[in-house]
């Protein structure tokens, strides 16, 4: 496994694959596709949705079964194992009212998609909002999310208003992270409903060799990729989950 040196995890909502991969209202997001590594058996866990997203980020679901808030943990996750092997993390979400907010929500910002603003054991510091994305990519922390608020990322928005957004905000960080040696992930919390949740999965950057791939991905097994990548301890669900290792060049 290489090791990046940045990585930016974007989570969207409520698509499945055959919804956004060939479609033509999401340009940006096809653009991505065609040069980094697709995977057509992307399948999201469970619904509804912050099930998920805690998954990703803790390698459990912590029980819940809805999108109820607030919730507190002091569970493994990923902010804490990169945070005490010396690296670093932030979460940056947009409509965020200030860094270090915890309220369930504020205009289209919603904690439900926000996992390490649970856990008792990560640093207020790293919840930040997204206008503290740096412009400056090299200064980016080791592993960080991007989560778009309603309106950005399909939940209340369109395909074609969530392709503009990342275009708007992350197409210059997806050009630098090919010549940098780091990556840029998208995947969706779950689809809606209608495909078994397949959802879409496309990492690209440095050291990807671009392709359809048809092995069987999820969240878990996202998750062991990173942890892999920056040779941490796997953590929950994922210590069972097989890392992606078919797509690299090196």
């Amino acid at each position: 496994m290489p090791r990046p040196d940045h990585v930016v995890i974007v989570v969207l909502e409520n698509h499945s694959y055959a919804e956004v991969i060939g479609n033509p209202q999401a340009p940006f997001i096809n653009s991505l596709a065609a040069t980094g590594a697709v995977f057509t058996r992307s399948f999201a866990l469970t619904h509804p949705s912050e099930p998920n997203y805690l998954a990703l980020f803790s390698g459990s679901t912590q029980g819940l079964t809805d999108d109820s808030c607030p919730h507190t943990f002091a569970t493994a996750n990923l902010a804490r194992s990169l945070l005490d092997a010396g690296n670093t993390f932030a979460g940056y979400s947009d409509g965020l009212p200030a860094a270090g907010f915890t309220g369930c929500g504020k205009g289209s910002y919603a904690r439900k998609h926000n996992p390490w603003v649970n856990f008792s054991n990560v640093p207020a510091s790293v919840n930040r909002p997204f206008t503290a994305f740096p412009a400056d990519y090299a200064s980016l922390p080791t592993v960080s999310f991007v989560i778009p608020n309603l309106d950005h990322d399909m939940h209340d928005g369109t395909v074609a208003d969530s392709d503009a957004w990342l275009r708007a905000h992350l197409s210059g960080y997806a050009a630098w992270a090919r010549a940098h040696r780091s990556l840029l992930v998208l995947t969706w919390d779950e689809d809606d409903r209608s495909q078994d949740n397949n959802i879409p999965t496309v990492i690209a950057g440095g050291s990807v060799k671009a392709g359809r791939y048809a092995e069987r991905v999820d969240h878990y097994g996202l998750l062991r990729t990173i942890e892999d990548a920056y040779k941490l301890e796997a953590i929950g669900a994922s210590a069972a989950a097989e890392p992606i290792t078919s797509i690299w060049t090196d």
